[in-house]
């Protein structure tokens, strides 16, 4: 199964209709699976009195509340709408991420098929419950959480109603962005083997080679923030990619893909033609009578069009020759 693709958007719009549209227009340039969004209000989300992190200070230059920063970054409903009618319009799926029971409830109104879980509520119980009662394709994010909590929210998914086979675990660091340090791909793999489900990565560090990497151990699913550009002011425009930068991760993910083959180790149809020109054959090393033995004097290997392979040396030591080789010629078949 074809690695699936989702190009994060989240609110890298700055709460313009346009600009949503035209993260859709280079997320279908890109040649991405999906494209995804986050869906809140502001009000169900956080208090007014909450902090921004860190890194949202950082990038945004500007030190506020959590509350004033998302209220200008929040997308109606009606902008919802048109969404999902302009990915579908553009033959890409249409995601985002609920924030509140609200949200939760608009995205399944509209028709979202696949539902997407973020690392803060990974142990959000009814949040969960309410998304795995859908039995849709879910996939949850595991930033900032242990071994024992994600155990948690996966038996707190699977016993509300969410079938095993419809959920998709990724690895994620939330540090925006992640240091290479700090990525730990090989938990993705701790992950699979753990708890027996696919997996992929929501890949926050700079650059392309972290979710290709991915890709070669495993992931299933690949979740990249990007943005029509990163000077523009925001939260997370930084430790996005830019359209380019997109479309050369979706590239380079589909040719380890095809790379990545069956694991059966046999010569591939495009190699098969050099073995008689890469591989040695059995000539004579000097010329040889008829009659004359076989042996590591009179013998040699070197690349020619005739003779026997190497892989025959040991049968044709000992033999008698029928003929007379000249030096350079080839051992045939009947020696």
């Amino acid at each position: 199964m074809s690695v699936f693709i989702i190009a994060e958007a989240g609110v890298n719009h700055n709460g313009s209709l346009d600009s949503a549209k035209r993260l859709v227009d280079a997320a279908v340039e890109a040649g991405a699976d999906a494209v995804k969004f986050q869906t809140f209000k502001t009000e169900n989300l956080v208090t007014e009195s909450a902090e921004q992190a860190a890194y949202q200070t950082e990038n945004t230059g500007i030190k506020e509340s959590q509350f004033a920063m998302l209220k200008r970054l929040e997308l109606s409903e009606a902008d919802h709408q048109a969404l999902f009618a302009y990915c579908r319009q553009n033959n890409i799926e249409f995601m985002s991420t609920p924030f509140d029971d609200d949200s939760i409830e608009l995205l399944h109104q509209l028709g979202m098929q696949r539902w997407k879980i973020p690392s803060g509520e990974l142990l959000s119980i009814p949040y969960l419950r309410k998304i795995a009662a859908f039995n849709q394709p879910t996939i949850l994010s595991t930033g900032m959480g242990n071994l024992h909590e994600v155990e948690l929210a996966i038996k707190t998914l699977l016993q509300a109603g969410l079938s095993k086979s419809h959920l998709t675990v990724l690895h994620a660091n939330t540090a925006y962005p992640t240091p290479y340090e700090d990525v730990n791909l090989r938990a993705m793999q701790t992950l699979a083997q753990t708890f027996e489900v696919a997996v992929g990565l929501s890949d926050h560090s700079l650059g392309i080679e972290v979710p290709v990497a991915a890709v070669a151990l495993g992931a299933s699913v690949i979740e990249k923030h990007f943005t029509l550009d990163k000077t523009l002011p925001g939260p997370d425009h930084k430790a996005s990619l830019e359209p380019p930068e997109l479309k050369a991760m979706v590239t380079a993910i589909r040719h380890i893909e095809l790379a990545l083959g069956s694991g059966e180790k046999v010569a591939s149809s495009s190699e098969v033609q050099n073995k008689t020109v890469a591989r040695k054959r059995i000539v004579a090393k000097r010329a040889i009578a008829a009659g004359e033995r076989f042996s590591e004097d009179n013998l040699t290997l070197k690349r020619s069009d005739r003779g026997r392979f190497a892989e025959q040396w040991d049968s044709v030591l000992g033999q008698t020759a029928g003929r007379d080789y000249a030096m350079g010629e080839g051992i045939d078949g009947n020696a």
